[in-house]
């Protein structure tokens, strides 16, 4: 039997705990980008790995709507086979004029005009998504809620005016299809 000055001594060290900072602090939303290698010598090339937080985020559940932002100079490359300073150099890469542009192209954005519930739990999404300076409508299927949301997308780079990086007349290149999951915390 636990007595109650025990009792009180307990919640006094979890409010103290909360109040000091030692709670969770929470889940901040992210993408999360899978840039796949190809060519004749894609051995000696790695696949890449890039992350950013979404910057601003609106969702709806009453009238079923989401919009999302991301600001494209946030994204950062994480690879971790590859060194700090390759890293460095995708990273200039992708921010630069040769795939994101990000001085003239400073925003990702999403905008849903279509969410339909499949089942409890899940949901097909359907929207335009505005990169490098073109919009294309992209559906996907999203689970979860209503806490945490989980969905994955893929689509070319040259939809949206990306032509995927090619070196040594395409023996490695970057392929044209990339992977995005995303993990939204309302």
């Amino acid at each position: 039997m636990v007595c109650a000055g025990m009792l009180a001594k307990v919640l006094l060290a979890a409010t103290l705990f909360t109040q000091s900072g030692g709670a969770a602090a929470p889940q901040k939303s992210t993408i999360t980008v899978h840039v796949y290698k190809g060519g004749l010598f894609s051995a000696f090339a790695h696949n890449h790995l890039i992350k950013a937080s979404i910057s601003k985020q609106t969702l709806d559940p009453k009238s079923m709507t989401a919009e999302i932002f991301v600001s494209a100079k946030e994204m950062k490359v994480i690879d971790p086979e590859a060194s700090e300073s390759t890293r460095a150099e995708i990273q200039r890469d992708m921010l630069g004029p040769k795939v994101l542009d990000t001085d003239k192209y400073p925003q990702i954005h999403f905008k849903s005009n279509r969410i339909e519930q499949s089942s409890p739990g899940h949901f097909r999404v359907t929207g335009t998504l505005e990169l490098h300076g073109a919009g294309k409508e992209i559906s996907f299927d999203v689970s979860g809620g209503p806490d945490h949301y989980h969905g994955s997308t893929k689509f070319k780079q040259t939809e949206f005016g990306i032509q995927p990086i090619s070196i040594g007349g395409g023996t490695v290149k970057v392929k044209d299809q990339i992977d995005i999951e995303f993990d939204i915390y309302p």
